[in-house]
């Protein structure tokens, strides 16, 4: 389109340069508080929709990550349009409007710049072969180039970050995450030093260091180097020594887009004799604006990383939303004013804690600093306060984090208890407990105070019926809080149970009506008396009868704990349809068979057999995801016929019904991949051989990777194994699903023999203390610290219970049966396979197949009408 924009009548024209955060932070402000009157036209450069910067790393690790920023419905409103591929180049303020890169020109009545900022590039010799850490299309590039060059180089990449601040870690980690050996080089004499004091900087090293990532601090890159075909090769420092890397990630700064504010001429106050610049900038950059977010063009306004306030452009998404808001405010007729920048900062690089936030180097004149420092474990705190030690101004926390949410509202008022209290990591226990004042800032990346979040719990005026909040989720959703980086979700939940609790309304962690304890308590009460029976633990801790939701788990909890025959003693009855037929129901009443295929290795006379005894009983053949092989359309007095075929050619149950370990999928690994460099197959064969038959609160996943090209997608499984030239890396706590989570690293190059140590305490452990139909990338996200917490009781043993896990694990692997071979030893139990109990004989007509690409599928209701049923499917032996 061109020419101007054409919009309703008396409607005011509102433009936004920009699709970041901010800009739709003030589009979604603007929609919240009403566009009555108003028509927004939001113009963004990317072909992406507006996305959450926060989050970049997930999409480096993952392309698929949707980062998308709020509820796409929103843009049906009438009187609000985005408009991708549309980058702003030129503003004419005489003629209040913007023209396009593509041609086009927008009439606007306000302008909204929300332009952000640009990576900086790398002042010297190759800096132009640099990667930069900025956009959905950078992190997607990162991605494919070092999946590219791990194809091409046959072998693990080398990257090379320069910059150690919170994005140049972020990079770096990512990289990481998908199987690069990787450096930062900064050159501070620590890491982050624009948020970290030395002290802290240094714990901050020694944890990265830790956890694999080679750190040059203290010195400075002169050139990136590389061949004549224009591949990276390496970087030259300034002391002549050269870092070796396949590919260079520049994260030296932000630079604010601010050109449009530089080219643009006009008159102020009606026509002169010449044109002059309209817009004041700042010495770094940026266009200088007031306490309202205005520049001194009447209309035009300025928020985000673009806008300069009190000298400052600041690359946080907390201040941008401010300015969102206070803009969408004053078009209201508000009165809101912008209160200066926050530079709270917390780091989400995996199992490392850190944080920042107020007067963290305390400048302020007569500030004290409370530090506790433990150089050996990587832990530092300190806490900012007056001379008094009673006010709060800021504070740093390394490798311990834990008092951050609790101090992090408490900026600039007095703390309600000595400042040494909030130290935990001095062994003086938790922070204490702390009542945030209504108007305290719980969220700052939303700016949304305690007071709102309590009207929520209380009464959600959005809801129907102004009904109260009970729900975590729910309480997100219409306080915002907690929406954007996270790291203020801990703190909301705990206000959530607190006003719960003072409400008289119970927060209840039972398991159901009938047990008053949580799982987790359930299963510890069970293995410390050891009872075996339903009707023992039901007298002991329950009342009633018992339901479908305490009787399956109860089922589970003994069945793990025991890994006695699961249909056995009476426990049967507590098991749901799929357990009790030993078989997954379809949805027209016949049975899948899953036997197991241990790492998706099979023989020629393994796919014999399964062969033939599909086509002897007419069923659906299916390769899995899990490197299996299902066949569907049993009937439930099929199912001991077919597995005693089964059973008698080798195989065993694969347990697809189960919430048991599934499979361990494999890639072929260092056997016949030219470039695997661990036998991947082997591993997860033992694996799989190792946990089979396992019960846990939900189903299990494992995958093993030959090398870093991840064919067996190791990082969507609950356990992952990735093989490095060293060993293994671990990863846990991955899942498909509805709600897909990647898994994070564990360990790094661990031999078989600590790999699989550190499997069997992990899986027991998440066995012991889940809840009900948890999975494990939920259970991690519920811990108390998080994977932090997982590496202390796996690796570090913190609570002592090592090797009580591991005995536990053993106890289950020498006590395995497969459950098909136990049922077909027993005719009794071989009497609930039947379609009807009072006709043994009899077959389920109702059951009904119709062919489709020369197998057979379900039929429809209205083809359960027609001719072409079971009995016309030709069965081996039958005509």
């Amino acid at each position: 389109m061109t020419g101007h924009t054409s919009t309703p009548e008396n409607q005011r024209r509102i433009v936004v340069a920009g699709g970041g955060p901010a800009a739709h932070r003030f589009a979604d402000a603007m929609h919240t508080r009403g566009l009555e009157g108003w028509h927004v036209t939001v113009l963004t450069e990317e072909a992406h929709v507006p996305y959450d910067r926060v989050t970049l790393s997930k999409a480096l690790t993952d392309v698929d990550y949707d980062l998308t920023l709020g509820d796409m419905s929103m843009w049906e409103h009438d009187a609000l349009e985005l408009r991708t591929g549309e980058r702003v180049v030129k503003i004419n303020p005489d003629a209040k409007s913007v023209e396009t890169a593509a041609g086009n020109t927008y009439a606007y009545d306000h302008l909204v710049v929300a332009t952000g900022s640009d990576a900086a590039q790398l002042p010297f010799p190759g800096g132009e072969l640099a990667h930069v850490y900025r956009t959905l299309d950078d992190v997607w590039a990162i991605n494919k180039a070092i999946a590219e060059l791990t194809e091409k180089l046959g072998r693990t990449v080398k990257t090379v970050t320069i910059g150690g601040g919170l994005l140049g870690l972020e990079a770096a980690a990512g990289t990481m995450e998908l199987g690069a050996q990787a450096t930062v080089i900064n050159g501070s004499r620590w890491l982050m030093n624009a948020q970290l004091d030395e002290g802290a900087g240094q714990a901050l090293g020694r944890l990265v260091t830790a956890k694999g990532l080679e750190v040059l601090t203290g010195t400075y890159p002169a050139e990136v180097l590389s061949d004549d075909d224009g591949q990276v090769t390496g970087v030259l420092m300034k002391d002549g020594r050269v870092i070796p890397a396949d590919m260079v990630i520049a994260s030296i700064g932000i630079r604010p887009r601010d050109e449009l504010f530089r080219e643009t001429e006009g008159t102020v106050d009606g026509p002169t004799a010449g044109k002059e610049q309209l817009f004041e900038l700042g010495k770094k950059g940026g266009v200088v604006i007031n306490d309202h977010c205005a520049t001194p063009v009447p209309g035009i306004w300025a928020i985000g990383e673009v806008a300069n306030f009190d000298g400052m452009c600041l690359g946080l998404v907390a201040p941008a939303n401010t300015m969102a808001e206070i803009v969408a405010d004053r078009l209201h007729g508000g009165q809101a004013t912008f209160p200066g920048f926050d530079t709270a900062t917390k780091l989400k690089l995996s199992g490392v804690d850190v944080a920042s936030f107020g007067d963290a180097f305390a400048t302020t004149e007569h500030s004290l600093e409370i530090v506790y420092a433990d150089p050996a474990r990587g832990v530092y705190q300190k806490i900012v306060t007056t001379d008094d030690a009673k006010t709060l101004l800021g504070g740093i926390f390394v490798g311990d984090a834990t008092p951050y949410m609790s101090l992090r509202p408490l900026l600039g008022r007095e703390l309600p208890a000595e400042p040494g209290a909030y130290l935990t990591a001095a062994g003086g226990g938790d922070a204490p407990e702390t009542e945030l004042p209504d108007d305290a800032i719980l969220c700052s990346c939303n700016n949304v105070a305690a007071g709102s979040v309590r009207d929520a719990i209380n009464g959600c005026g959005s809801c129907e019926g102004n009904a109260p909040v009970q729900e975590l989720g729910e309480l997100k959703t219409c306080s915002r809080a907690g929406t954007q980086c996270g790291s203020c979700v801990p703190m909301l939940k705990k206000l959530l149970e607190g006003e719960l609790k003072k409400s008289g309304i119970e927060v209840s962690k039972a398991l159901c009506e009938h047990f008053e304890l949580s799982r987790q308590e359930l299963f510890d009460a069970i293995r410390v008396l050891e009872l075996t029976s339903f009707e023992d633990i039901l007298a002991k801790y329950g009342t009633g009868a018992g339901c479908d939701i305490c009787k399956p788990t109860i089922a589970s909890i003994l069945a793990s704990q025991n890994s006695e025959y699961v249909l056995g003693a009476g426990r049967g009855t507590l098991q749901d349809t799929n357990d009790r037929a030993l078989a997954n129901m379809q949805k027209d009443g016949t049975y899948s068979v899953v036997p197991r295929i241990a790492g998706g290795e099979i023989t020629p006379k393994g796919l014999g057999v399964i062969a033939r005894v599909a086509e002897k009983y007419g069923l659906y053949t299916k390769i899995t995801g899990g490197q299996r092989i299902d066949m569907f359309g049993a009937r439930l007095e099929q199912l001991p016929e077919i597995w005693k075929e089964l059973v008698e050619a080798g195989f065993e149950s694969g347990q697809a019904y189960g919430k048991s370990l599934r499979t361990v999928k494999s890639c072929v690994g260092s056997t016949w991949c030219r470039f695997g460099v661990q036998d991947s197959v082997a591993m997860a064969i033992n694996l799989e051989l190792r946990y089979r038959g396992l019960r846990s609160p939900h189903k299990l996943k494992m995958g093993v990777s030959g090398c870093a090209r991840e064919c067996a997608e190791a990082r969507g499984k609950d356990v992952g194994v990735i093989a490095t030239d060293k060993g293994w890396n671990l990863y846990v706590g991955g899942n498909g699903g509805f709600l897909p989570a990647h898994a994070q690293l564990l360990a790094q190059d661990l031999d078989d023999d600590t790999l699989i140590k550190y499997i069997d305490r992990y899986l027991m452990y998440y066995i012991r203390t889940a809840d009900r139909l948890q999975r494990t990338a939920r259970w991690q996200e519920e811990l108390d610290g998080g994977l932090k917490h997982i590496e202390d009781v796996i690796i570090h043993d913190s609570l002592g219970i090592a090797n009580d896990l591991e005995a536990a694990m053993a106890r289950h692997i020498d006590t395995y049966q497969d459950e098909w071979a136990e049922t077909l030893k027993d005719p009794e139990r071989l009497r609930r396979f039947r379609s009807f109990v009072n006709a043994p004989d009899q077959k389920d007509e109702a059951i009904a197949f119709v062919p489709e690409r020369g197998q057979i599928r379900p039929a429809t209701n209205e083809e359960k009408g027609g001719v072409l049923i079971a009995s016309t499917i030709p069965v081996r032996g039958q005509d």
